[in-house]
């Protein structure tokens, strides 16, 4: 079962979401919040595997709540949003949520994403991430420290490279000659040297230490 909190400074949102998610036997909502304040202290008293975290909220907004939760042992955030190229987006993502979801997305969309984000995978749609990405990286220049990305192997490197560029973990082994399970090791040994949560905190670094340069790969592929 899935314990999932919804936060949302909108009644409607909230009580949507929750009937929703309530329709599916593996779903259980275990709280709502208004604000990002209250959903740190519902998360505290009933704490979720999920969180459906609105970014724009009054009190705490939604980054300040994620970064708050995203802990090793915390629940996984997935940011609710209207506008797909949202920099508050940008920043919960770099604050370590796992994706975003459109507000307006389907039902089946809504249960996908609550699932593959339960499963600690991060929810990558890879064009719309990267563009969202791409649009406010190179504003947000903040690379790591220089031995975090010098730790990594050159094959570690590449692969990072490619997960950057969209690219699935069957997509990379294809392109290295690799086995898939071979690519899974190499992601997360990636994300053990860097101290990353997930491939989405992963894509960020890459673009913000200037490993892929933003907006050059949309370019190859149109």
């Amino acid at each position: 079962m899935t314990r999932i909190v919804i936060a949302d400074d909108h009644h409607v949102v909230r009580t949507g979401f929750a009937a929703l998610l309530g329709t599916q036997p593996d779903f259980t909502v275990v709280g709502t919040a208004r604000d990002g304040a209250e959903a740190v202290r519902v998360c505290a008293l009933e704490p979720p595997d999920v969180v459906l975290m609105d970014v724009r909220m009054p009190v705490m907004d939604g980054i300040e709540a994620t970064r708050r939760l995203t802990s090793p042992d915390g629940p996984r955030v997935l940011i609710l949003t209207t506008f797909d190229l949202d920099e508050y987006v940008y920043e919960a993502l770099r604050a370590g949520a796992s994706g975003f979801l459109l507000k307006d997305a389907t039902a089946e969309r809504l249960f996908d994403a609550v699932r593959v984000v339960a499963d600690g995978q991060a929810l990558l749609a890879p064009t719309v991430t990267r563009r969202l990405i791409s649009e406010f990286a190179a504003t947000r220049h903040h690379p790591p420290k220089p031995p975090a990305l010098a730790a990594l192997t050159p094959r570690e490197t590449e692969v990072l490279r490619h997960i950057a560029e969209g690219l699935s973990n069957p997509e990379v082994a294809l392109r290295l000659h690799i086995t898939e399970e071979t690519v899974k090791t190499h992601v997360s040994r990636i994300l053990l040297k860097l101290g990353l949560r997930d491939r989405t905190q992963a894509v960020v670094t890459a673009y913000e230490s200037g490993l892929v340069i933003p907006g050059a790969h949309d370019r190859d592929r149109t």
